[in-house]
């Protein structure tokens, strides 16, 4: 903004103000009293077009990004630590919390127990980011509480909740742009989406009505054969158990209070795009509306609101095409180049996943994209799972790579 305003262009203003009688040539007593304040000046202005970048999102350092998104309670996601499961065998191996254990270059922490019985527990990686969630294997031991002589082996089975990056300063700033778009408030779809996606190991989430799939409440009301038939049971009819249940959901249908209103289901995705452990989805059903309290706002969701988490399913792809291969090509030469763009492909999917209604495979794609390939003449009769034809799968599905046929 001020950039016009330099050293050259301040002294030629100074100088104009002073009149032609007298000496302004460089060297003379008054060019030698201007120049130092026109230094000073042009620094100033230098100083000034930064404070101008600053003050505005959209050209601020991160720095004073973050501080103007505190204005609106947005925060950059810290680094967060891969939490996997660590399988002992024999399972009555003495194993404390605090233990260590390294794979590679990564060493663990023993945090909890999952099932001592089993041999099950939870590890902690070390290292922030997603380093502790490239591998699984066999662990090695290298600072233990207890006599581990007896133990057989030790390994990370599964990556329960992925550890993430540092937010890039990017992603934060679209993230603090969207905020003004989309208006988080009361429980509203916008609001879930950004309380759930700051858990971690989230990457991102699809909230819907628990009872969109053209349930009506009203048919819960019970008709006159339904009172008929209810007036006649009782205890000695039925399980006590079962005359509670039963008493108790007729009497709320009877009164009107099973509605569709704060009724949530939420598929999440892991920060990698995959599926979530059981670990990552009961986590997130305890930060929104834990199991033995749900509708009572003892989590994030507010009262009233019944909320039930669940993860995305992997559907395997199996794709199996006719290729035409230029001299020298065949595909067990080129079976690893195909499979990393197949990938590639499912992977842009999955990313797009919480932001469309059904995720659709499609057979151009995969021509398009595959043709790119050096080694590759033509493609031809491209089949998705056997289907000559897209495939579309469901709202909490996401795509996978299965086998490849060329």
């Amino acid at each position: 903004m001020f950039e016009e305003l330099d050293y050259d262009t301040l002294i030629d203003r100074m100088l104009s103000n002073v009149s032609d009688d007298l000496d302004k040539r460089e060297g003379s007593v008054i060019y030698d009293a201007l120049a130092p304040a026109a230094m000073e000046l042009a620094n100033f202005y230098i100083a000034l077009d930064m404070v101008m970048d600053e003050v505005f999102a959209d050209s601020s350092s991160y720095y004073y990004l973050i501080k103007r998104a505190a204005e609106r309670g947005i925060f950059p996601k810290e680094e967060t630590y891969a939490k996997c499961k660590m399988e002992v065998r024999p399972a009555s191996t003495p194993i404390s919390v605090g233990d260590r254990f390294c794979l590679n270059a990564l060493n663990y922490a023993v945090t909890s127990e999952i099932d001592r019985e089993m041999g099950a527990y939870q590890l902690t990686c070390e290292t922030a980011g997603i380093a502790g969630n490239q591998q699984l294997g066999e662990l090695l031991a290298i600072e233990t509480e207890s006599d581990i002589n007896d133990m057989q082996s030790a390994a990370i089975t599964e990556i329960l909740i992925p550890g993430e990056e540092e937010e890039d300063v990017e992603a934060f700033r679209e993230r603090y742009f969207s905020s003004f778009d989309n208006e988080g408030f009361g429980g509203n779809k916008q609001d879930y989406k950004e309380k759930v996606n700051d858990i971690d190991g989230v990457g991102d989430c699809k909230i819907i009505r628990a009872w969109k799939f053209g349930y009506d409440p009203a048919s819960m009301i019970p008709n006159d054969k339904v009172r008929q038939w209810y007036e006649q049971q009782s205890e000695v009819t039925l399980d006590a158990d079962v005359y509670d249940w039963l008493s108790r959901v007729y009497m709320a249908a009877d009164n009107r209070l099973l509605t569709v209103g704060g009724t949530v289901k939420c598929y999440i995705i892991t920060s990698e795009f995959k599926s979530p452990s059981q670990t990552l989805v009961q986590n997130v059903q305890n930060v929104l509306d834990p199991d033995q309290r749900t509708g009572e706002g003892d989590g994030l969701a507010p009262i009233g609101h019944v909320v039930k988490v669940q993860g995305v399913h992997e559907v395997p792809i199996r794709f199996d095409m006719s290729i035409t291969y230029k001299e020298g090509y065949h595909f067990a030469l080129m079976e690893k180049s195909i499979e990393e763009t197949i990938d590639e492909y499912l992977m842009e999917l999955a990313e797009a996943w919480s932001a469309t209604d059904y995720l659709v495979v499609r057979t151009s794609q995969v021509e398009a994209r595959l043709l790119l390939l050096e080694g590759i003449v033509d493609i031809s009769d491209v089949r998705i799972n056997g289907i000559s034809n897209n495939i579309t799968l469901e709202e909490d599905e996401i795509p996978v790579r299965g086998d490849v046929n060329g």
